[in-house]
Protein backbone atom coordinates (compact mmCIF):
# COMPACT_ATOMS: atom_id res chain seq x y z
CA UNK A 1 0.00 0.00 0.00
CA UNK A 2 1.61 3.57 -0.51
CA UNK A 3 0.13 7.21 -0.88
CA UNK A 4 0.98 8.22 -4.76
CA UNK A 5 3.81 10.32 -5.18
CA UNK A 6 6.79 8.09 -4.72
CA UNK A 7 7.91 4.50 -5.12
CA UNK A 8 9.93 4.55 -2.04
CA UNK A 9 6.48 4.90 -0.37
CA UNK A 10 5.50 1.30 -0.98
CA UNK A 11 5.00 -0.97 2.06
CA UNK A 12 3.60 -4.12 2.86
CA UNK A 13 0.02 -3.21 5.55
CA UNK A 14 -1.74 -6.35 7.20
CA UNK A 15 -5.89 -5.95 7.02
CA UNK A 16 -8.58 -8.11 8.16
CA UNK A 17 -9.24 -10.45 5.10
CA UNK A 18 -13.19 -10.25 4.26
CA UNK A 19 -15.58 -12.75 3.18
CA UNK A 20 -16.09 -12.57 -0.73
CA UNK A 21 -19.70 -10.64 -1.31
CA UNK A 22 -22.08 -11.85 -3.49
CA UNK A 23 -21.17 -13.08 -7.13
CA UNK A 24 -17.52 -12.45 -6.25
CA UNK A 25 -14.33 -15.07 -5.56
CA UNK A 26 -11.62 -14.81 -3.19
CA UNK A 27 -8.36 -16.07 -4.55
CA UNK A 28 -5.25 -16.69 -2.04
CA UNK A 29 -2.59 -15.16 -4.69
CA UNK A 30 0.37 -16.92 -5.95
CA UNK A 31 1.48 -14.24 -8.41
CA UNK A 32 1.33 -10.69 -9.42
CA UNK A 33 1.78 -9.19 -12.75
CA UNK A 34 3.52 -5.95 -13.22
CA UNK A 35 2.63 -2.82 -15.61
CA UNK A 36 3.95 -0.03 -16.79
CA UNK A 37 0.46 1.63 -15.33
CA UNK A 38 1.68 0.48 -11.95
CA UNK A 39 4.89 2.28 -11.70
CA UNK A 40 2.50 5.23 -13.10
CA UNK A 41 0.09 5.18 -10.73
CA UNK A 42 2.66 4.80 -7.73
CA UNK A 43 4.19 8.30 -9.13
CA UNK A 44 0.65 9.50 -9.43
CA UNK A 45 1.00 10.03 -13.04
CA UNK A 46 -1.68 7.95 -13.73
CA UNK A 47 -5.26 9.52 -14.17
CA UNK A 48 -7.01 6.87 -13.10
CA UNK A 49 -4.79 6.25 -9.56
CA UNK A 50 -7.30 6.06 -6.75
CA UNK A 51 -7.08 8.88 -4.35
CA UNK A 52 -5.18 8.63 -0.61
CA UNK A 53 -3.14 5.59 0.31
CA UNK A 54 -4.58 2.86 -1.98
CA UNK A 55 -3.19 -1.45 -2.97
CA UNK A 56 -1.53 -1.18 -6.77
CA UNK A 57 -1.47 -4.31 -9.08
CA UNK A 58 -3.85 -5.04 -12.22
CA UNK A 59 -3.80 -8.79 -12.45
CA UNK A 60 -3.07 -11.92 -10.17
CA UNK A 61 -3.07 -15.62 -10.29
CA UNK A 62 -3.44 -17.98 -7.82
CA UNK A 63 -6.19 -20.34 -6.33
CA UNK A 64 -10.03 -20.12 -5.28
CA UNK A 65 -10.24 -20.09 -1.63
CA UNK A 66 -13.69 -19.41 -0.99
CA UNK A 67 -17.01 -18.45 -3.23
CA UNK A 68 -19.68 -15.80 -2.03
CA UNK A 69 -23.31 -16.62 -2.41
CA UNK A 70 -24.37 -17.44 -5.42
CA UNK A 71 -24.44 -14.44 -8.19
CA UNK A 72 -24.04 -14.36 -11.84
CA UNK A 73 -20.43 -15.80 -12.57
CA UNK A 74 -19.17 -16.98 -9.23
CA UNK A 75 -21.12 -20.47 -9.60
CA UNK A 76 -18.54 -21.36 -12.26
CA UNK A 77 -15.67 -21.52 -9.63
CA UNK A 78 -15.07 -23.87 -7.00
CA UNK A 79 -12.49 -23.87 -4.21
CA UNK A 80 -9.48 -25.09 -5.56
CA UNK A 81 -9.66 -23.91 -8.81
CA UNK A 82 -6.48 -22.22 -10.50
CA UNK A 83 -7.43 -18.50 -11.83
CA UNK A 84 -5.74 -15.69 -13.22
CA UNK A 85 -7.78 -12.35 -12.88
CA UNK A 86 -8.01 -8.82 -13.66
CA UNK A 87 -8.50 -6.23 -10.33
CA UNK A 88 -9.08 -2.60 -10.94
CA UNK A 89 -5.83 -1.93 -8.29
CA UNK A 90 -5.14 -4.59 -5.49
CA UNK A 91 -3.80 -7.24 -6.52
CA UNK A 92 -0.09 -6.20 -4.82
CA UNK A 93 -2.11 -8.76 -2.06
CA UNK A 94 -1.89 -11.96 -0.65
CA UNK A 95 -5.73 -12.33 -1.05
CA UNK A 96 -8.43 -10.45 -3.13
CA UNK A 97 -11.62 -10.96 -3.29
CA UNK A 98 -12.75 -9.88 -6.95
CA UNK A 99 -15.90 -10.09 -9.25
CA UNK A 100 -15.64 -13.92 -10.51
CA UNK A 101 -16.59 -12.11 -14.10
CA UNK A 102 -13.36 -10.93 -14.00
CA UNK A 103 -11.45 -14.28 -13.78
CA UNK A 104 -10.38 -17.05 -15.67
CA UNK A 105 -9.30 -20.86 -15.39
CA UNK A 106 -5.39 -21.13 -16.02
CA UNK A 107 -4.88 -23.27 -19.24
CA UNK A 108 -2.92 -26.43 -18.23
CA UNK A 109 0.51 -26.21 -18.48
CA UNK A 110 1.03 -22.90 -17.77
CA UNK A 111 2.00 -21.80 -13.89
CA UNK A 112 1.29 -19.24 -11.91
CA UNK A 113 3.61 -16.66 -12.71
CA UNK A 114 2.55 -17.13 -16.41
CA UNK A 115 -0.98 -16.91 -15.60
CA UNK A 116 -0.31 -13.58 -13.93
CA UNK A 117 1.50 -12.30 -16.84
CA UNK A 118 -1.16 -12.77 -19.11
CA UNK A 119 -4.76 -10.66 -18.50
CA UNK A 120 -3.81 -7.17 -19.00
CA UNK A 121 -1.33 -7.19 -21.83
CA UNK A 122 -3.12 -10.08 -23.62
CA UNK A 123 -5.95 -8.20 -23.57
CA UNK A 124 -4.36 -5.32 -24.55
CA UNK A 125 -2.61 -6.08 -27.32
CA UNK A 126 -5.84 -7.92 -28.42
CA UNK A 127 -7.99 -4.98 -27.93
CA UNK A 128 -5.51 -2.70 -29.70
CA UNK A 129 -4.73 -4.82 -33.02
CA UNK A 130 -8.27 -6.73 -33.17
CA UNK A 131 -10.74 -4.56 -32.25
CA UNK A 132 -9.33 -1.32 -32.94
CA UNK A 133 -6.71 -1.65 -35.37
CA UNK A 134 -8.37 -3.50 -37.46
CA UNK A 135 -5.64 -6.22 -38.50
CA UNK A 136 -6.78 -8.18 -41.62
CA UNK A 137 -3.87 -11.01 -43.14
CA UNK A 138 -1.11 -9.67 -45.13
CA UNK A 139 -1.37 -5.40 -43.17
CA UNK A 140 1.89 -4.18 -42.69
CA UNK A 141 2.22 -3.60 -39.20
CA UNK A 142 5.10 -1.08 -36.67
CA UNK A 143 5.04 -2.75 -33.40
CA UNK A 144 6.53 -0.61 -30.71
CA UNK A 145 8.52 -2.28 -27.56
CA UNK A 146 8.12 -5.46 -29.21
CA UNK A 147 10.17 -7.84 -26.81
CA UNK A 148 7.89 -6.36 -24.17
CA UNK A 149 4.92 -8.07 -22.63
CA UNK A 150 2.43 -6.44 -24.62
CA UNK A 151 4.54 -6.35 -27.46
CA UNK A 152 5.45 -10.28 -27.31
CA UNK A 153 1.15 -11.24 -27.35
CA UNK A 154 0.80 -9.02 -30.16
CA UNK A 155 3.61 -10.76 -31.85
CA UNK A 156 1.81 -13.68 -31.38
CA UNK A 157 -1.39 -12.43 -32.39
CA UNK A 158 0.05 -10.50 -35.57
CA UNK A 159 1.75 -13.96 -36.49
CA UNK A 160 -1.78 -15.71 -36.01
CA UNK A 161 -3.22 -13.07 -38.94
CA UNK A 162 0.22 -13.32 -41.15
CA UNK A 163 0.81 -9.69 -40.88
CA UNK A 164 4.05 -8.08 -42.02
CA UNK A 165 5.86 -7.18 -39.10
CA UNK A 166 8.44 -4.21 -38.33
CA UNK A 167 9.47 -4.37 -34.41
CA UNK A 168 11.07 -1.88 -32.37
CA UNK A 169 12.97 -2.40 -29.12
CA UNK A 170 14.93 -0.15 -26.95
CA UNK A 171 17.86 -2.23 -26.71
CA UNK A 172 20.03 -4.35 -28.72
CA UNK A 173 19.67 -7.44 -26.36
CA UNK A 174 16.47 -7.63 -26.88
CA UNK A 175 17.03 -8.70 -30.71
CA UNK A 176 17.93 -12.07 -30.19
CA UNK A 177 14.81 -13.65 -28.30
CA UNK A 178 12.41 -12.27 -30.89
CA UNK A 179 14.58 -13.69 -33.71
CA UNK A 180 14.54 -16.66 -31.68
CA UNK A 181 11.09 -16.78 -29.95
CA UNK A 182 9.09 -15.21 -32.94
CA UNK A 183 11.48 -16.22 -36.35
CA UNK A 184 11.93 -12.33 -37.11
CA UNK A 185 14.38 -11.59 -39.71
CA UNK A 186 16.91 -9.23 -38.29
CA UNK A 187 15.87 -6.39 -40.87
CA UNK A 188 12.30 -6.64 -39.18
CA UNK A 189 13.79 -5.57 -35.87
CA UNK A 190 14.82 -1.45 -35.22
CA UNK A 191 17.03 -0.88 -32.26
CA UNK A 192 15.63 2.34 -31.96
CA UNK A 193 17.41 5.80 -32.40
CA UNK A 194 15.73 9.08 -31.62
CA UNK A 195 18.08 11.00 -34.26
CA UNK A 196 17.67 8.56 -36.99
CA UNK A 197 14.42 7.04 -36.40
CA UNK A 198 12.94 8.25 -39.70
CA UNK A 199 15.74 6.06 -42.14
CA UNK A 200 15.60 3.39 -39.73
CA UNK A 201 11.93 3.04 -41.03
CA UNK A 202 12.02 3.47 -44.06
CA UNK A 203 15.25 0.70 -44.58
CA UNK A 204 12.88 -1.41 -42.74
CA UNK A 205 10.03 -1.03 -45.01
CA UNK A 206 12.00 -1.13 -48.01
CA UNK A 207 13.08 -4.51 -46.82
CA UNK A 208 9.34 -5.85 -46.71
CA UNK A 209 8.91 -4.49 -50.49
CA UNK A 210 5.74 -2.02 -48.70
CA UNK A 211 5.41 1.82 -49.14
CA UNK A 212 3.77 2.29 -45.45
CA UNK A 213 2.48 1.21 -42.59
CA UNK A 214 -1.16 0.11 -42.37
CA UNK A 215 -0.70 0.00 -38.55
CA UNK A 216 0.94 1.10 -35.80
CA UNK A 217 0.77 0.21 -32.82
CA UNK A 218 2.59 2.31 -30.23
CA UNK A 219 3.18 2.40 -26.27
CA UNK A 220 6.32 5.08 -26.55
CA UNK A 221 5.11 8.19 -28.72
CA UNK A 222 8.00 10.86 -27.63
CA UNK A 223 9.87 11.24 -30.84
CA UNK A 224 8.89 8.19 -32.48
CA UNK A 225 5.55 9.10 -33.51
CA UNK A 226 5.71 11.60 -36.42
CA UNK A 227 8.00 10.11 -38.41
CA UNK A 228 6.03 6.78 -37.85
CA UNK A 229 2.40 8.39 -38.76
CA UNK A 230 4.26 10.40 -41.04
CA UNK A 231 4.78 6.45 -43.10
CA UNK A 232 0.98 5.27 -42.53
CA UNK A 233 -0.92 4.47 -45.64
CA UNK A 234 -3.92 5.58 -46.74
CA UNK A 235 -6.99 4.07 -44.20
CA UNK A 236 -3.84 3.90 -41.76
CA UNK A 237 -4.99 3.17 -38.14
CA UNK A 238 -2.26 4.54 -35.50
CA UNK A 239 -3.55 3.47 -32.24
CA UNK A 240 -1.48 4.55 -28.84
CA UNK A 241 -1.94 3.12 -25.75
CA UNK A 242 0.47 4.83 -23.36
CA UNK A 243 3.45 7.04 -23.22
CA UNK A 244 6.67 5.17 -22.43
CA UNK A 245 8.38 8.08 -22.94
CA UNK A 246 7.64 10.26 -20.16
CA UNK A 247 8.75 7.53 -17.52
CA UNK A 248 10.66 9.52 -14.58
CA UNK A 249 13.52 7.25 -14.23
CA UNK A 250 13.54 7.88 -10.10
CA UNK A 251 11.93 6.98 -7.16
CA UNK A 252 10.09 10.35 -7.71
CA UNK A 253 8.67 12.34 -10.96
CA UNK A 254 11.45 14.88 -11.75
CA UNK A 255 7.98 17.26 -12.77
CA UNK A 256 10.49 19.83 -14.50
CA UNK A 257 12.06 17.27 -17.19
CA UNK A 258 8.15 16.04 -17.59
CA UNK A 259 6.86 19.07 -18.19
CA UNK A 260 9.22 19.88 -21.52
CA UNK A 261 8.65 16.34 -22.32
CA UNK A 262 4.93 17.05 -22.17
CA UNK A 263 5.18 20.26 -24.09
CA UNK A 264 7.07 18.86 -26.69
CA UNK A 265 4.56 16.13 -27.29
CA UNK A 266 3.38 15.68 -30.94
CA UNK A 267 0.65 17.58 -32.69
CA UNK A 268 -1.77 17.16 -35.26
CA UNK A 269 -3.87 18.78 -37.67
CA UNK A 270 -7.14 17.29 -38.32
CA UNK A 271 -7.88 18.76 -41.40
CA UNK A 272 -4.72 17.25 -42.69
CA UNK A 273 -5.53 13.72 -41.83
CA UNK A 274 -8.83 14.57 -43.44
CA UNK A 275 -6.58 14.78 -46.54
CA UNK A 276 -4.61 12.19 -45.87
CA UNK A 277 -7.22 9.45 -44.57
CA UNK A 278 -5.23 8.81 -41.81
CA UNK A 279 -6.74 7.59 -38.44
CA UNK A 280 -5.41 8.25 -34.84
CA UNK A 281 -6.75 5.84 -32.36
CA UNK A 282 -5.90 6.03 -28.58
CA UNK A 283 -7.32 3.92 -25.49
CA UNK A 284 -6.55 2.70 -21.99
CA UNK A 285 -7.02 -1.01 -20.94
CA UNK A 286 -8.86 -0.12 -17.80
CA UNK A 287 -11.98 1.76 -19.83
CA UNK A 288 -12.88 -2.28 -20.25
CA UNK A 289 -13.65 -2.38 -16.95
CA UNK A 290 -16.99 -1.40 -16.88
CA UNK A 291 -17.54 -3.65 -19.76
CA UNK A 292 -17.03 -6.76 -18.39
CA UNK A 293 -19.32 -8.36 -20.77
CA UNK A 294 -16.98 -7.94 -23.29
CA UNK A 295 -13.92 -9.85 -21.64
CA UNK A 296 -15.36 -13.33 -23.07
CA UNK A 297 -15.03 -12.49 -26.34
CA UNK A 298 -11.58 -10.71 -26.09
CA UNK A 299 -10.35 -14.24 -24.38
CA UNK A 300 -11.90 -16.11 -27.07
CA UNK A 301 -10.41 -14.27 -29.56
CA UNK A 302 -7.08 -14.59 -27.57
CA UNK A 303 -7.57 -18.30 -27.50
CA UNK A 304 -7.65 -18.74 -31.06
CA UNK A 305 -4.33 -16.74 -31.24
CA UNK A 306 -1.93 -17.15 -28.34
CA UNK A 307 -1.45 -20.76 -27.20
CA UNK A 308 2.15 -20.54 -26.00
CA UNK A 309 2.75 -19.09 -22.08
CA UNK A 310 3.61 -15.74 -21.66
CA UNK A 311 7.47 -15.09 -21.46
CA UNK A 312 8.34 -14.53 -17.78
CA UNK A 313 11.82 -12.66 -17.91
CA UNK A 314 12.01 -11.74 -14.76
CA UNK A 315 10.49 -12.96 -11.56
CA UNK A 316 10.70 -11.17 -7.99
CA UNK A 317 9.57 -12.09 -4.45
CA UNK A 318 6.32 -10.01 -3.23
CA UNK A 319 8.74 -8.87 -0.70
CA UNK A 320 10.87 -7.02 -3.33
CA UNK A 321 7.80 -5.33 -4.82
CA UNK A 322 9.45 -2.02 -5.25
CA UNK A 323 12.51 -3.77 -6.80
CA UNK A 324 10.62 -5.00 -9.35
CA UNK A 325 8.71 -1.68 -10.22
CA UNK A 326 12.53 0.14 -10.20
CA UNK A 327 13.83 -2.88 -12.52
CA UNK A 328 10.23 -2.13 -14.74
CA UNK A 329 11.03 1.18 -14.90
CA UNK A 330 14.27 0.71 -15.73
CA UNK A 331 13.42 -0.48 -19.51
CA UNK A 332 15.44 -3.10 -19.31
CA UNK A 333 13.08 -6.02 -19.09
CA UNK A 334 12.18 -8.47 -21.76
CA UNK A 335 8.88 -10.08 -21.40
CA UNK A 336 7.03 -10.04 -18.13
CA UNK A 337 8.50 -8.55 -14.54
CA UNK A 338 6.01 -11.17 -11.88
CA UNK A 339 5.86 -10.47 -7.74
CA UNK A 340 5.49 -14.38 -6.54
CA UNK A 341 3.67 -14.25 -3.08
Amino acid sequence: MLRAGSLDRLAQETEPLPEPGPGEVRVAVQAIGLNFADVFACLGLYSATPTGAFVPGLEFAGTVEAVGPVASGSAGYAVGDRVAGLTRFGAFATAVAVDARYLRLIPAGWDFAQAAAFPVQGLTAWYGLVELGALAPEKVVLLHSAAGGVGQNALAILAAYRAKVVATIGRAAKRDLLVARFGLAPDQVIVRERRGFAAQLDRALHSLGAEGFDLVFDAIAGPYFRPAFERLRPEGRYVVFGAADLMPHGARPNYLALAARYLARPRLDPLKMVAQNRSLMAFNLIWLWDKVERLSEAYAGLARTVQAPPHVGRRFPFAEAKAALRYLQSGESVGKVVLEV
